[in-house]
């Protein structure tokens, strides 16, 4: 499964475009984000990305998982968005 990594920094427009050719490819993807600010562009993302696969007949569905990560020694929890084409 391909795995993109959303930052607070992220063009969403930019973003939904990768997940509209992946979702073309593929029925499943993974969005890996840290902090709310990351969040809020990978939802931003996600839905503009909607616009585009709508068209086609299909739906995305989003489902958000907790991910530890070790970075810098430290334990960190990341936020994980598998998104499927149904």
């Amino acid at each position: 499964m391909e795995m993109i990594k959303v930052s607070s920094t992220s063009v969403p427009n930019h973003v939904a475009g990768a997940i509209a050719s992946l979702m073309r490819e593929q029925d499943k993807l993974m969005i890996q984000t840290i902090g709310a600010a990351a969040l809020n562009q990978a939802i931003k993302s996600i839905a503009i990305a909607r616009g585009y696969i709508i068209p086609t007949g299909k739906e995305l569905i989003c489902i958000p998982s907790f991910h530890d990560l070790m970075v810098d020694d430290k334990r960190i929890t990341a936020l994980r968005l598998v998104i499927e084409l149904r």
